[in-house]
């Protein structure tokens, strides 16, 4: 007898709508989403374990203001889904937006098995602060080619 797959697109639509109702609250609901051994890893974690997940989100409620996740589109193959969302936040009252891409595995009970975020944190976050802000578009300028066909 062969495993039955899960509803790989239904799967990807529920995460979706749990992403960006997050709330603080709705960490009591990540044992729906996430497999026990989830892998989740991002510009400054990597963690397994659906506890050290939990301790992630709490994390970012502890240190940012109106956190939220908006997914602008998505593509989902098999049991493998890629994102593409903007994070939003206040951080010490200054408004940040945050492009990036989520590459999510499922498993056949539609549970997210792995999570890797890749994001931008140098022009997502460090280049929006006044003072690293400056440094950090200065940095770019800097270090980029320029354009020889000039």
């Amino acid at each position: 007898m062969t495993p039955q797959r899960s509803n790989s697109s239904g799967a990807v639509r529920a995460y979706i709508a749990f992403f960006e109702a997050l709330r603080p609250a709705s960490l009591n609901e990540l044992d729906r989403y996430f497999a026990s051994d989830v892998h989740f890893r991002d510009p400054f974690n990597d963690v397994t374990g659906r506890d050290a997940v939990r301790r992630i989100f709490e994390h970012m409620y502890m240190h940012t203001e109106e956190p939220r996740f908006i997914v602008e589109g998505w593509m989902c193959e098999d049991n493998t889904a890629s994102l593409r969302w903007q994070f939003q936040c206040r951080l010490e009252g200054l408004a940040i937006s945050v492009p990036g891409m989520s590459f999510v595995r499922f498993d056949d009970r539609g549970k997210v098995t792995e999570h890797i975020d890749y994001w931008d944190p140098a022009a997502g976050i460090y280049e929006q602060l006044p003072l690293l802000g400056s440094l950090m578009r200065y940095l770019r300028r800097r270090l980029s080619a320029k354009d020889s066909s000039r």
